[in-house]
């Protein structure tokens, strides 16, 4: 496929976002047009860098590296974790949970009850603390695109589908397990150290961010961004 560069306006916003484990979504009008516009050609250049292009159907973009390593990293374990025990926590309220995280809100006013009530699975995740909760999970879920957050009102975006499918998955596992009468229950999430090769969740989709870490990043965005388009230039000379 040529590539007209000209055409991809938006390249260097969206290669940056995407590049740093952001999700894309229609919260970000201009970015999302452009790649629905362009999808096949954003598509095509950003697969020289190494990375595949993910569009949604419920309305957001972001990337998966072609070699993503299986183990759950720290920042989607902790995200996983929090999504497990909201869902719980707002079944018991008699709150319908999917549709809080498809498109709610969770007031901030609520974090010092949901800490106290799972501080035990919290200290799972190095939570202690509202400020770690805020610092380590709710601000991260706003920089990945999951929530945004406005007057202290943290509002669920379309991208949280990603953590909610996993939790349908494991919900539908225990329903199958009551319905066979099992006494095995379904473990409750753990967070696993980082050289263990034992596994948070075994899904198609790990939810990696691990190289979206800006720690683990060898190649600077702007190198890698001009790698690919010199190596597509290459390919159409």
């Amino acid at each position: 496929m040529h590539l007209d560069l000209s055409e991809l306006s938006q390249l260097a916003p969206i290669f940056r976002e995407l590049f740093k484990g952001y999700h894309v979504s229609r919260r970000d009008p201009e970015l999302y047009a452009q790649l629905s516009n362009f999808q096949d050609q954003y598509r095509t250049l950003f697969k020289a860098l190494g990375f595949e292009l993910v569009c949604d159907t419920r309305g957001f973009y972001y990337f998966v590296p072609d070699l993503a390593a299986a183990a759950v990293n720290k920042t989607a374990q902790r995200l996983a974790l929090f999504t497990f025990i909201l869902v719980e926590h707002l079944a018991d309220q008699g709150r319908d949970p999917i549709a809080v995280l498809d498109g709610g809100s969770l007031g901030r006013d609520e974090l010092p009850s949901l800490l106290e009530k799972y501080r035990d699975l919290f200290i799972q995740a190095e939570v202690q603390t509202q400020e770690e909760l805020e610092e380590k999970i709710m601000r991260r879920m706003t920089q990945l695109g999951f929530a945004s957050e406005e007057n202290g009102v943290y509002r669920f975006l379309p991208p949280m589908h990603r953590f909610l499918d996993v939790c349908l998955s494991v919900q539908q596992d225990r329903d199958l397990a009551a319905s066979l009468h099992s006494v095995l229950p379904l473990p409750a999430p753990v967070l696993i150290d980082e050289d263990s090769d034992e596994k948070l969740l075994q899904t198609d989709d790990p939810l990696d961010l691990s190289e979206f870490d800006a720690e683990n990043v060898e190649e600077s965005e702007e190198d890698a961004l001009a790698r690919a388009i010199a190596e597509e230039q290459e390919t159409d000379a």
